[in-house]
């Protein structure tokens, strides 16, 4: 998970989310990216995901929050599901 700059994204807080099948069979993905503020409380939570992706290969998909630019807020990893 990488921050993307602010200038590529039209303003907003987004991140490049990259998911890579390391198993040996085709497999589907499922990314929770929660994005908290100052205190730690998540204000906003946003998916992404792969499907059908092949052994080995990788896709990347992008996080967008869509809370205004202030109060700064960090994404986190929450969680991730193969499926």
């Amino acid at each position: 998970m990488t921050g993307m700059p602010r200038a590529q994204t039209g303003g907003v807080l987004a991140v490049l989310v990259t998911i890579t099948n390391k198993t040996g069979g085709e497999a589907s993905y499922a990314v929770q990216i929660d994005f908290k503020n100052a205190d730690g409380k998540v204000v906003e939570t946003r998916y992404v995901g792969a499907e059908r992706l092949q052994p080995g290969k990788k896709e990347q998909s992008i996080a967008f929050s869509h809370q205004p630019p202030e109060p700064k807020l960090t994404p986190f990893l929450a969680k991730a599901q193969r499926y």
